[in-house]
């Protein structure tokens, strides 16, 4: 028995996230998307090719918090497209690193000719950068190598633009251009109990109708259940995790604080809230996940697991 009560897919599961973006009858979705992001800079893009995602090289660790896509256009430039659930250490570095494997490609041709097409990686993020959180107003983030003292691109065959979709609030009376109008329906999707008036464009029409779940066979309609059980236990574990463990651990530092200074009671209270975290994970995730997800080493998070 189905126990879905929403009429449009989760955009943030993985099921809906390639089944709205990731299958070849619906590519005109993505490509629109992708229109919207990087028309002014590269003009239209007229056709996609879907690629096999292994060439990026990840690893089954990254595939537990990332889902992706990998595509080119009809000019043969490459685009890696992201949803990334949640926060992982090091995610600047990741993602710079796997950028390189489609230059890395297009490289092999072992004619001598060092020209490239561009590579761009576009990651929707369902989670706020830990250094921006103050900068509420700021969700897109377009890089490129520049001169630091001209700030001049010196570079443009290189771009990331990642999307932090919590800090997207505008509403239907806000939206201005077709990336608002993207990020609107992105972010609300499963909210939704129709196509607003604000989306109706046939781009949009296509979107839901594609979403919606009343239209999934009983073998998609099976996956997708277990693609958002998933992405419901993982959230709220991880949301819970987080207000038990910095609870706890505020407390506790707080508490040594007044005793042994302020400073010094807040780091041991960051650090006692990120064991409470990984303790309320262990049911859920491996270690390894875990390690990555708070930061602790391995050897820690095997040590809890045998005091559990």
């Amino acid at each position: 028995m189905s126990y879905l009560t929403d009429r449009y897919v989760n955009f943030f599961t993985d099921y809906g996230f390639k089944r709205l973006f990731g299958e070849e009858p619906h590519k005109d979705l993505l490509r629109d998307f992708l229109n919207a992001l990087l028309y002014e800079e590269q003009g239209q893009i007229v056709d996609l090719t879907y690629l096999k995602d292994e060439q990026i090289g990840h690893t089954t660790l990254d595939r537990k918090a990332i889902f992706d896509l990998y595509c080119e256009n009809e000019r043969g430039e490459k685009f890696i497209v992201e949803l990334q659930k949640a926060k992982q250490n090091f995610f600047k570095d990741r993602s710079v690193f796997y950028s390189t494997f489609p230059i890395q490609q297009q490289g092999r041709r072992g004619d001598g000719d060092f020209r490239l097409n561009a590579v761009y990686t576009i990651g929707i993020l369902d989670f706020v950068f830990d250094e921006d959180t103050q900068d509420t107003d700021k969700y897109r983030y377009d890089i490129k190598l520049q001169d630091m003292v001209t700030h001049e691109v010196f570079y443009d065959k290189l771009t990331f633009i990642y999307l932090e979709m919590p800090k997207f609030n505008k509403g239907l009376d806000q939206l201005e251009t077709q990336v608002d109008k993207w990020l609107y329906a992105i972010k609300h999707l499963n909210r939704l109990d129709r196509v607003p008036d604000a989306l109706r464009e046939q781009v949009f029409e296509r979107f839901f109708e594609v979403a919606e779940i009343a239209n999934f066979s009983r073998e998609e309609m099976q996956i997708y259940e277990d693609s958002l059980k998933y992405y419901r236990d993982m959230k709220n574990s991880f949301d819970t995790a987080r207000a038990d463990g910095w609870n706890t651990g505020l407390k506790q530092g707080l508490q040594q604080g007044l005793r042994q200074g302020l400073e010094q009671g807040l780091q041991q209270g960051v650090e006692q809230a990120t064991l409470n975290v990984a303790r309320n994970l262990l049911d859920l995730l491996d270690d390894e996940t875990i390690a990555v997800k708070t930061g602790l080493d391995v050897r820690t998070i095997a040590a809890l697991r045998e005091g559990s």
